[in-house]
């Protein structure tokens, strides 16, 4: 049986607040995850809050990293990025995870998006894994369960953190202090050094704190995904256990 697919979200939004200087998604936050998944076998498709071409961070072009000199260079991939679906033609039952990707564009846009919100709440419930790195946990702040409460409630999560954000110069542009946001939804933050990996997975939600952490999200989100396959989310220790820049907490027994 064919795996079923996993979504990676970018941000629509292209401006840092009112500096007048462009934002996005950090290409290196896409490309890392697109290829642990795509080469373990997941297909993927690209949403984002307007659907069409979202703009990417000129940053992280001049930063580039392997994966992404390899993902620039692939047009297939870069059209379907570029041509990025709206949540509205997006149905939740076609995939297994869910992943936010980073960008300072995502705290203008991640949290208050209805559609991104109801595709993850949808996944999640039906069993599937979330995850989100950077700045993409914005996408977690105001997402709800049916139930009405905060999905990270009570789960240890990674994202970016309040010296990251100073050392960037950010920490009074954007609308919102990311990691504080998270702990007021009663979210347990979790952090390593700034700009050090840090990789946390909770059960079925994956979270990591920076650009860093990107390729190790990836990969733990792939080995959470196939150990749901398996049906046996205790795996995840041994399978993740040789990278020490990923915290398996336990219980697994989502």
């Amino acid at each position: 049986m064919p795996r079923k697919k996993v979504l990676i979200a970018v941000t629509s939004h292209g401006q840092l607040g009112s500096t007048g200087k462009p934002t996005g998604y950090y290409l290196s936050e896409v490309s890392q995850p697109y290829f642990e998944l795509s080469e373990r076998g997941f297909s993927v498709d690209f949403v984002s809050p307007r659907g069409g071409k979202p703009p990417l961070d000129p940053g992280s072009q001049t930063n580039a990293d392997p994966a992404s000199a390899r993902i620039a260079a692939t047009p297939e991939i870069m059209q379907r990025l570029n041509e990025s679906l709206p949540p509205a033609s997006v149905h939740s039952e076609d995939y297994a995870g869910m992943l936010f990707s980073g960008g300072h564009g995502t705290m203008w846009d991640f949290a208050e998006d209805a559609g991104l919100s109801r595709l993850a709440r949808e996944i999640y419930e039906r069993g599937g894994a979330l995850a989100a790195v950077c700045h993409g946990p914005a996408a977690l702040v105001n997402l709800t369960l049916s139930d009405g409460s905060y999905l990270v409630h009570g789960k240890r999560v990674a994202a970016f953190t309040e010296a990251e954000e100073r050392a960037v110069k950010l920490e009074s542009v954007v609308p919102f202090p990311l990691a504080q946001r998270l702990v007021e939804r009663g979210a347990l933050h979790e952090s390593a050094a700034p700009w050090q990996p840090k990789v946390v997975v909770d059960g079925r939600l994956v979270t990591g704190q920076n650009p860093a952490s990107a390729q190790g999200v990836g990969r733990a989100l792939v080995e959470t995904l196939l150990a749901l396959e398996r049906g046996d989310l205790a795996e995840l220790r041994a399978l993740l256990s040789r990278d020490l820049s990923i915290e398996v907490l336990e219980p697994f027994d989502e």
